[in-house]
């Protein structure tokens, strides 16, 4: 097991990538904490990971308030003696032109995305220098670190306030033994997905033209980017930090989507 005997954070762990982070990590051998405002959820999930095993703790928690992030690291603490991992997977978005975002929007986007986040690191490296282990911090951002699309100019402003705050956080950490990164998905079948599906004209046709965007034409399943946090989490990626690694199925490669139509092959002369 990839994460035996370790206690590890789990922000945003009542849906989607969260709730998949959480068991994958769970059945690697580590005790979860999980995090999130929803209680039923968490409760509901807590079981489920118990019931098959494995060892977890549910603490509410609004990331965008640094007395639930303070109790949440306490909590840990007292509870299951040490933090040797985090994930940073709370957050929010939505569309809207940039002509038109409030300041209240722009701050609530901030303060969950990074405000959050930054402050979430910053207590847990402080635990995991004061226990003397080490350990590894990873914070999940999004392609939007790369590249933007309309309407997104928060969530891209937060994401790359993610990355930079992470890349510095990693070169101060790094002789304490204490590793920062960033995984950056692509498009996951999550809610997101099921918000896309609900816009437009049929879930077919949002699925082709998604598709025709993503080499490798399918999205990416919430276990799949689990599989990576694990990979970060452990003893393998000792030597990585203060990394930004796309997990996108190769988007951020791609210079344009493909043709909609069979092209003949072009022959240089």
């Amino acid at each position: 097991m990839e994460l035996k005997d370790r206690v590890i954070i789990v922000t945003g762990a009542s849906k989607g990538l969260g709730v998949a982070i959480a068991e994958t990590c769970a059945r690697e051998g580590a005790t979860v904490v999980l995090a999130a405002r929803s209680e039923g959820r968490l409760g509901a999930l807590r079981e489920r990971i118990t019931a098959e095993g494995g060892r977890a703790l549910a603490v509410r928690c609004d990331v965008s308030r640094l007395h639930d992030l303070e109790r949440l690291v306490e909590t840990s603490v007292a509870t299951l003696g040490a933090i040797h991992g985090l994930v940073n997977n709370a957050g929010v978005n939505f569309v809207k032109p940039f002509l038109t975002v409030t300041e209240d929007e722009w701050d609530h986007v901030m303060d969950v995305d990074l405000k959050g986040s930054f402050f979430l690191s910053q207590l847990c490296a402080r635990q995991m220098i004061a226990q003397g282990t080490g350990g590894s911090i990873v914070q999940i951002a999004s392609v939007h670190t790369h590249a933007s699309v309309a309407g997104a100019s928060p969530y891209d402003a937060a994401k790359h306030g993610m990355v930079g705050f992470s890349k510095a956080a990693a070169i101060e950490l790094a002789k304490e033994r204490v590793r920062v990164n960033v995984l950056s998905p692509g498009l996951c079948r999550t809610e997101i997905w099921k918000a896309l599906i609900a816009a437009a004209p049929s879930e077919a046709e949002c699925a082709r033209y998604w598709n025709s965007n993503i080499p490798a034409e399918r999205l990416i399943e919430p276990t799949e980017i689990a599989g990576a946090c694990v990979f970060l989490l452990g003893d393998r990626s000792s030597c990585i930090t203060g990394a930004n690694l796309m997990a996108d199925l190769g988007v951020t490669s791609q210079l344009v989507s493909k043709e909609p139509y069979q092209s003949r092959h072009i022959v240089g002369e």
